[in-house]
């Protein structure tokens, strides 16, 4: 398990696994996204599967698949009223952290600058200046 925290509030990491969310939910986070389709993955860590875990744990559990160069508007607005419903610190996972990167920088374009929403996720490695003109975009919109 490799927890990156983006915010205090918000973290990502690369896939997990069932036997993770005890230890998810010990380190403080009350909430999971799960932004990883099921086609990419084995039945053992299906989102029916995590979900299972992640209750049994004491988390609230969301799904929220993200396809690989395929982000949707649904995508973000889940992700913004995941993270809005929370209550507390959100962990986030895909295959490397990057998906959860991106559809939280676009959540939460408008609530903090552009150059937070790229330089937090940049210390991990995730590289989001190219969605610059996307976050301003939506920034702008929710303004």
């Amino acid at each position: 398990m490799d927890i990156r925290a983006i915010t205090p509030d918000y973290a990502v990491s690369p896939q997990i696994d069932p036997e993770d969310l005890p230890a998810i939910a010990a380190a403080g986070f009350r909430v999971v996204i799960d932004n990883r389709p099921d086609r990419e993955i084995p039945p053992s860590h299906h989102a029916a599967a995590m979900r299972a875990a992640a209750e049994a744990a004491g988390l609230v559990f969301v799904e929220n698949p993200v396809t690989g160069g395929m982000l949707t508007d649904e995508n973000v607005a889940a992700q913004r009223a995941a993270i809005d419903a929370a209550p507390g610190p959100v962990l986030a996972y895909c295959a490397s952290g990057n998906r959860s990167s991106i559809v939280w920088a676009l959540a939460m374009a408008g609530r903090r600058p552009a150059e937070e929403l790229i330089g937090l996720p940049a210390r991990f490695g995730y590289q989001l200046a190219g969605l610059r003109p996307m976050i301003d975009a939506l920034a702008a919109e929710r303004a």
